[in-house]
């Protein structure tokens, strides 16, 4: 059977073109170690992206899980704001990259938007990386600096009771076990969850995540290299993994914070995506979730000038007003 992928927004084609027009070699178990070198300097710094905007940008080392190394984090305040004030809503973020590549400051744009549009502060996270670092390592580095921020909310200036996890892909998927390691080991009490095209299911059995065999911006052949870094050759494609590395596996969605998952129409984890939020609704839970028309992978951060990019965001930060009681 021939299986027909959803096409493209064609105001995103120009984008697609110019990715196709200097292909980059594809990743490899062998060849991912090689992209953690200079990784943090493909985008501009904090301060650089900031500019002129009233914000305040600060990097913290703290600690990691049990025994493992310490993490980086980086601070985004709304000048002036200290503990002396009312505290203020805060969103850990997550960064993606598949579990494999990335670095924190890809998102210091998104958080940066964030914060000077919504008042609120931000904190962005960064973890081990697969195929070095396999499961669990991602997600308890996640899980622990979600500790730290709750343990350190009012130091910080947060509202402990309005602390919202987000990402986007990987991020997403990290986003999602967090949510469900802080249900399970009673830890903070989450507002909310904000999954952008999150990365949950490791099968790759859905007829989206065939769609996009060797196209678009996070192909077919890239997830299953990257679900088996993360997983092992054993369980990279088993229903048996673990819920916490891939929470599609995850049996109970009941007891969860308030889920936003937004994915774009054209890419992988589309229906993965979908299937989720439906989850959620069927056990009495709360999901908005926003299936972007031709949307591809990423489409928000590739096409930042786009009218897709547009109405997403207006939907992204309509929910976090309301999620959050913001004016």
């Amino acid at each position: 059977m021939t299986i027909t992928p959803v096409p493209f927004d064609p105001d995103l084609a120009p984008v697609l073109d110019a990715l196709a027009a200097d292909p980059q070699p594809p990743l490899t178990r062998e060849t991912i170690p090689a992209t953690r070198p200079g990784a943090a300097t493909l985008f501009p710094a904090a301060a650089e992206v900031i500019g002129d905007l009233p914000i305040d940008a600060e990097d913290r080392v703290i600690p990691g899980p049990a025994g493992a190394p310490d993490l980086e984090v980086t601070i985004l305040t709304p000048r002036g704001h200290d503990a002396t004030r009312p505290p203020l809503p805060v969103l850990y973020n997550i960064h993606g990259g598949g579990m494999i590549v990335g670095h924190r400051s890809w998102e210091t744009g998104r958080l940066v938007q964030l914060v000077d549009e919504l008042g609120v502060i931000a904190v962005n996270v960064e973890y081990r990386l697969a195929p070095e670092n396999p499961y669990p390592a991602g997600v308890e580095d996640c899980y622990a600096g979600l500790v730290w921020l709750a343990e350190h909310a009012a130091e910080l200036g947060a509202d402990p009771a309005r602390i919202v996890v987000m990402g986007g892909s990987a991020g997403g998927g990290f986003s999602a076990a967090v949510a469900l390691l802080a249900r399970d080991r009673r830890g903070p009490a989450l507002a909310g969850q904000l999954l952008l095209c999150p990365m949950i299911d490791n099968t790759n059995t859905t007829v989206s995540s065939h769609q996009y065999a060797g196209i678009g911006t996070w192909t077919r052949e890239t997830n299953l290299l990257a679900w088996e870094c993360v997983l092992g050759e054993e369980l990279a494609v088993s229903d048996r993994a673990p819920q916490y590395a891939a929470p599609s596996r995850a049996a109970d969605l009941s007891g969860l914070p308030h889920a936003y998952i937004e994915v774009g129409a054209a890419e992988p984890f589309r229906d993965e995506d979908v299937e989720y939020a439906s989850r959620i609704w069927a056990v009495g839970g709360q999901a908005e979730l926003h299936v972007w028309s031709g949307g591809f992978h990423g489409f928000d951060m590739y096409a930042p000038a786009s009218e897709l990019t547009r109405a997403a965001l207006d939907a992204r930060h309509s929910w976090l007003r309301r999620l959050l009681g913001l004016r």
